[in-house]
């Protein structure tokens, strides 16, 4: 005889329509987990102002408790309300907020946030997301969200719904459904130093370059404090529970394939080696292969350059 499970086991997938993202913002006010779309990949949400709520994000994602947090506000003006925003942070915002640039500054000591949201940290990292339903749900919550990715740690990122739905199953009780994410990578990361120097703690959409464009000095690397400052810098990361093989130019015995350009494997990241369209189809390939009946993973070179560095930062961990 087979019993039961006393409870649902499904998410509740709603649409990211204006009745859905009424229903997430009640959830996120009354200290609940929600999981939405944003530009980059989907996030768990919770309210940053609350122990409890952000005790579940850890919770539902098992993540070690000393791996930060991203919060994610409206506009420059709320995050000058949780961080000391200089000059250099406040050019990075105008420039690329909103979208996939997270800043790791210093937070301020009044800030209205639950202390593991900076795991122990004298900084916080912001975020101004870009993605309709992201932003409209930040609006109607009317408090900044902690989210990181929406999938159990160390795992692989989602890219869509149905990613998250299979990775959290029930412990993320509501999802928000906006189609699949355009980036399709982590946001970059940027730690400001002091002194005026810059480093990027984790590459993603937006280059080194092009921060370097803004702010006028280039990168400074090695300027850390010795501790996990920000997400996605544990060296196995985004791991799809199988052996990974990186820059490979044919399968072998056992592989599942992810092809690049005219490589083309069991699933190919772009046919026409355009970047952009890699990153975007980067974690589908791998949740495809993870998914496959091959034991085992490889993964055609990626160029190491403009977004191919986050590209490979990304597949660099998954082969830990």
């Amino acid at each position: 005889m087979t019993l039961k499970p006393p409870f649902d086991t499904t998410p509740r997938i709603l649409p990211a329509d204006a009745a859905g993202v009424a229903q997430a913002a009640k959830v996120l006010r009354a200290g609940g987990l929600v999981a939405l779309p944003t530009e980059t990949v989907y996030g768990l949400a919770a309210r940053a102002d609350s122990a409890e709520a952000v005790a579940g994000i850890y919770r539902a994602k098992g993540r070690p408790d000393f791996n930060p947090l991203i919060v994610h506000v409206t506009d420059i003006a709320a995050a000058g309300r949780l961080a000391v925003i200089d000059a250099r942070a406040r050019a990075l915002a105008e420039h690329f907020w909103p979208g996939p640039l997270t800043l790791v500054l210093p937070r301020l000591p009044d800030a209205p946030l639950a202390p593991a949201v900076s795991a122990g940290l004298p900084s916080v990292a912001l975020r101004c997301p870009a993605h309709r339903v992201m932003r409209a749900v930040l609006a109607a919550a009317d408090v900044p969200l902690a989210a990181p990715s929406a999938n159990r740690s160390g795992g692989v990122s989602p890219s869509c719904a149905a990613h998250v739905a299979s990775s959290l199953g029930a412990d993320v009780g509501l999802i928000l459904d906006g189609g699949a994410c355009a980036a399709g990578i982590e946001s970059t990361i940027v730690a400001l130093r002091d002194g005026g120097g810059w480093q990027v703690l984790r590459p993603g959409p937006i280059t080194a370059d092009e921060i370097a464009a803004v702010l006028g000095v280039s990168e400074q690397t090695g300027a850390g404090q010795g501790a996990i400052e920000a997400p996605g810098q544990l060296a196995s990361h985004y791991a799809p529970g199988k052996p990974v093989r990186l820059g490979a130019d044919s399968a072998g015995e056992g592989e599942f394939l992810i092809g690049f350009g005219q490589l083309a494997g069991d699933f190919n990241l772009s046919p026409t080696g355009d970047l952009a369209e890699a990153a975007a189809n980067l974690y589908a390939a791998l949740h495809r292969a993870a998914a496959s009946e091959q034991p085992c993973i490889a993964v055609a070179l990626v160029p190491d350059e403009g977004i191919g560095a986050a590209i490979n930062d990304r597949l660099g961990r998954a082969a830990v």
